[in-house]
């Protein structure tokens, strides 16, 4: 039987690698051979919730590039855009997409599409799980609701939706871990550590790029609970910010500091276009940062408005 790869976005956070998971045992169940993969590696964060629940991280894959056997077939989680997905992924065959981000990409053929406007991506695939009749092992029951509490922020976010919540109290019965905010609460304080971590790694931790008319625009998010110690690097982060932006031909890296304690943001613009940040939330930056009162979602709270001010 043919492997199907399973996969999120590069740079993946715990949303991506636990769809991965998650969703190839779902096929599996139902008697296709899909195997989770990972283009990138393992956050501090995931690594807890894999630990946790004694899960293996996911197989990593450099490329999707056709070899001898023709075509690689591929799922992919938690992304669509062809700037977030792997190398190669132009002779690979796409069989389907779940995803609860906006869509960008083109497809040659029809495919299957599960797509909604939650707060992640493992909430639609426990919702695939309901639908099939199947339960989730533990194990995925445990890595799915682990990544609906790191994209929701424990439920914070203005992404997170009714069906999220009502995800994480059922998953959180089947693993058997349902003190869930106890155990959200150190998964993300767990994520939020960044003392062994690099400027050019707390900038690529979870880092997207845009196209936001013709600009080439890169948004990287990092949570903490430490705003203040963060910023006493803004020095080298900017350093890393200019040299990644020069090597990447980037018109523009914004990294987003969310203080998961206050609920909101400090934004931190290098390159040609600042007055991006500055339009898109009618902010001034200082120093080339700015607060972003009660703004933690970079999916519906930044890029949307980014993208509207890129335009005007």
């Amino acid at each position: 039987m043919k492997q199907i790869l399973v996969f999120g976005h590069k740079n993946p956070d715990t949303d991506s690698i636990c769809s991965a998971i998650s969703f190839s045992e779902l096929k599996n169940a139902q008697g296709v051979n899909a195997i989770p993969c990972r283009l990138g590696n393992v956050s501090k964060e995931t690594q807890f919730a894999l630990n946790y629940f004694g899960a293996e991280a996911p197989l990593f894959i450099e490329n999707v590039n056709a070899d001898e056997n023709g075509k690689k077939e591929v799922i992919l989680v938690d992304h669509n855009e062809r700037q977030q997905t792997a190398d190669g992924i132009e002779t690979a065959k796409i069989l389907e997409i779940v995803d609860h981000h906006k869509f960008a990409l083109t497809t040659d053929e029809p495919l299957k599409i599960t797509a909604d406007t939650v707060g992640c991506t493992c909430t639609l695939i426990y919702r695939l799980f309901k639908q099939a009749r199947i339960t989730p092992s533990k194990k995925a029951a445990g890595l799915m609701m682990s990544a609906i509490i790191s994209d929701t922020l424990l439920f914070k976010s203005p992404t997170c939706t009714p069906e999220d919540v009502e995800a994480v109290k059922e998953l959180s019965k089947i693993c058997g871990e349902e003190n869930y905010e106890d155990y959200g609460m150190k998964l993300l304080i767990e994520g939020t550590s960044l003392s062994d971590k690099t400027p050019e790694e707390i900038i690529t931790i979870d880092m997207k790029e845009f196209d936001m008319n013709n600009k080439k625009v890169a948004v990287a998010q990092v949570n903490t609970v430490d705003v203040a110690g963060l910023l006493t690097t803004q020095a080298k982060l900017e350093a890393a910010m200019d040299s990644m932006s020069k090597k990447s031909n980037y018109d523009l890296f914004v990294l987003i500091i969310t203080d998961i304690i206050k609920a909101g943001s400090y934004a931190l613009a290098v390159g040609k276009y600042p007055e991006l940040v500055e339009k898109a939330f009618n902010v001034k930056l200082e120093n080339k940062t700015a607060w972003l009162e009660g703004v933690v979602s970079r999916k519906k709270q930044v890029v949307p408005f980014m993208l509207t001010a890129s335009q005007n």
